[in-house]
């Protein structure tokens, strides 16, 4: 698990008549599969996982695993700002079959550095699933600091860290202070992460484009930075909108304009405003993923 790399697609949660919408969701992994991705990232934030409850948010892991069939890596979102209920989670996804966890720093608290390191030891070493920390301090209120980063990273079980906090230098003084997998949090992010250390993404915009990311990421891996240039030129003004307002709202509202889900949220989120719907679709015609 330590050689995570590629594109890994943190999938959105497909809603009908209020509830999980597990038809489009197969349909959803179907084309990852079929996309090639490294892997599938179920209920993280991108899934929406603050609004789903326990038997739900268990079930769509379940589902997913049961769905990949082990033709990609599953990587369970099972954080959450309460120790307990995320060793709870971890320990449920590993029984389900996920093979690792996707852990976001503890939200709203705001943890000391201390406080964040005994969180995450205690879901790697009580969960018994390899873990990706989520530095996302947007939505998490704090970071994960590079100094808790390479303390962590001596416990065989903390394998890799989603960089969602849009600094590229990040990366360079992680991987000068220990050495542990990152993946890019920010689709915009994934070439230059990648130029200074980073092995892939965890992407949102893959849920539309899964072929098309992992063509990107496989070519600068590959030495063919021409070719990832191209592709990260031609879908940047899909990866800037799709940030447009808060995620997921703008790339539900993309797959839902290409017919892959039903455009379905629950609150405290609610669908795009008209200019930003207006502005979205341009980009998704610009760059070809729309007629």
């Amino acid at each position: 698990m330590k050689n995570l790399q590629g594109v890994y697609t943190a999938l959105v949660t497909p809603y009908r008549n209020g509830g999980v919408d597990y038809e489009a969701l197969n349909n959803i992994i179907e084309l990852q599969i079929k996309g090639k991705v490294a892997g599938i990232v179920p209920v993280g934030t991108t899934g929406e996982s603050p609004t789903l409850s326990c038997e739900e948010h268990l079930k769509v892991i379940e589902f997913t695993v049961e769905k990949v069939a082990k033709r990609c890596t599953v990587i369970a979102g099972t954080g959450a700002n309460s120790t307990a209920e995320a060793i709870e989670l971890t320990v449920e996804a590993r029984k389900l079959g996920a093979d690792a966890t996707l852990q976001v720093t503890p939200y709203y608290n705001k943890p000391t550095e201390e406080g964040q390191y005994r969180h995450f030891m205690s879901v790697a070493e009580k969960g018994e699933l390899p873990v990706v920390l989520y530095n996302v301090p947007g939505r998490a209120g704090v970071p994960i600091s590079e100094k808790n980063i390479a303390r962590m990273s001596s416990n065989p079980l903390i394998v890799a860290v989603k960089e969602a906090g849009g600094n590229v230098e990040r990366v360079s003084k992680i991987l000068d202070m220990c050495d542990i997998t990152i993946l890019s949090g920010d689709d915009a992010l994934t070439l230059p992460m990648m130029s200074v250390g980073a092995k892939g993404i965890i992407s949102v915009a893959s849920n539309l484009i899964p072929g098309e990311m992992t063509e990107m990421v496989e070519s600068f891996l590959n030495g063919d930075l021409n070719k990832a240039m191209e592709l990260h030129k031609k879908y940047y003004c899909f990866f800037r909108d799709q940030f447009i307002e808060t995620n997921p709202i703008p790339i539900k509202a993309a797959m839902a304009m290409a017919g892959l889900i039903e455009e379905s949220y629950r609150l405290p989120l609610c669908e795009l405003t008209a200019e930003h719907r207006e502005q979205l679709k341009k980009s998704l015609v610009r760059c070809g993923i729309l007629k």
